[in-house]
């Protein structure tokens, strides 16, 4: 399953494909927005670094726990977000989800396109049994994404993330293989 040798995978209007070292000022962009980052689990960046050493570190062969693709706006070849597939568990076949855009890029669905082929490669390729997401239950766009996606709600984490002082909470999900693909 460790395979993440992911060729592009295209949507109507998108293309998740590997991160580059041209992606760094993008990614600093959606990540120093302190809007984008506001139900974040770190805090808003506050220079390239972090963006340099996340392509770096996608772009190391020997990093091998997650699978981070950058998504592209087809049509402008703009970098507007991210979707991650991390603390991968081979046994279980199970990956947490994570996920980012862009501010000028909310409200045009293009998230939800983006995670329906993320998820989709998850299941069919990877072998992924189950995928969770968290998000803060503050974040109502987040949760109805999930949702929408048929994630189903399956607990709450009190006082799971402290970020710049701030705590708050959790809401878990879940989406199982067998309610995402059609049964044979």
């Amino acid at each position: 399953m460790r395979s993440f040798d992911v060729p592009p995978i295209r949507t109507a209007r998108l293309t998740l494909r590997p991160l580059t070292e041209a992606d760094v000022g993008p990614l600093f962009a959606i990540h120093s927005d302190p809007e984008a980052m506001r139900y974040w689990s770190a805090p808003v960046w506050t220079s390239d670094e972090r963006g340099r050493t996340m392509v770096s570190r996608d772009l190391d062969p020997a990093q091998n726990d997650y699978l981070r693709l950058g998504i592209e706006h087809t049509e402008s070849a703009a970098l507007v977000g991210t979707c991650t597939f991390f603390q991968v568990n081979d046994q279980c076949r199970r990956a947490e989800l994570g996920y980012m855009l862009a501010r000028h890029a909310w409200g045009h669905g293009y998230m939800q396109e983006a995670l329906g082929a993320f998820l989709d490669y998850g299941f069919r390729h990877l072998g992924l049994n189950r995928i969770e997401a968290d998000t803060d239950p503050r974040n109502a766009r987040s949760m109805h994404l999930l949702e929408r996606l048929g994630f189903v709600q399956e607990g709450r984490f009190r006082e799971r993330w402290i970020v710049d002082g701030e705590v708050s909470d959790s809401a878990m999900y879940g989406l199982l293989r067998r309610d995402w693909l059609p049964s044979p």
